[in-house]
């Protein structure tokens, strides 16, 4: 996808993250558990080991702690070099540096891919975790 991201990451999504309160699930398309985001954002996969963390500053950082990329305050996202690669915007839509459309978060914590199918799930999770979590740390394809 993103040649700058190693295998297992296409980030993706929006700054003015803020913890939530406990760890949160994050499920697949068929309410399999895939992983947590804790509430300080260490993102964990169904093992609990850690694979990555979301920073307050929108700072995005890899299982060795590397910075892999950034959320910028106008919700673009940037890679280790700074280099635009995409965008959420505030309606959930998530498009790449082409503007193409490859994903959504709703409001409701659904999470569906660039065909519209619901690719699982992230209820009571701000929308920017979610879809950090899913495109960027669990590489959901399009």
């Amino acid at each position: 996808m993103f040649g700058f991201i190693p295998a297992a990451i296409l980030l993706l999504f929006l700054l003015t993250v803020s913890p939530t309160a406990n760890a949160q699930d994050l499920r697949g398309k068929t309410n399999e558990l895939i992983g947590k985001i804790q509430s300080d954002g260490v993102v964990r996969d169904r093992n609990n080991a850690q694979i990555g963390k979301i920073e307050s500053d929108g700072v995005v950082r890899d299982r060795s702690n590397r910075q892999i990329g950034k959320i910028d305050a106008n919700g673009f996202v940037r890679d280790q070099s700074n280099r635009q690669i995409g965008k959420i915007e505030s309606n959930g839509v998530v498009r790449d540096e082409s503007n193409r459309q490859i994903g959504k978060v709703e409001s409701d914590g659904i999470v569906r891919n660039s065909s519209n199918t619901q690719i699982g799930s992230a209820k009571g999770i701000k929308r920017e975790w979610a879809a950090v979590a899913f495109f960027f740390f669990f590489d959901f394809k399009r």
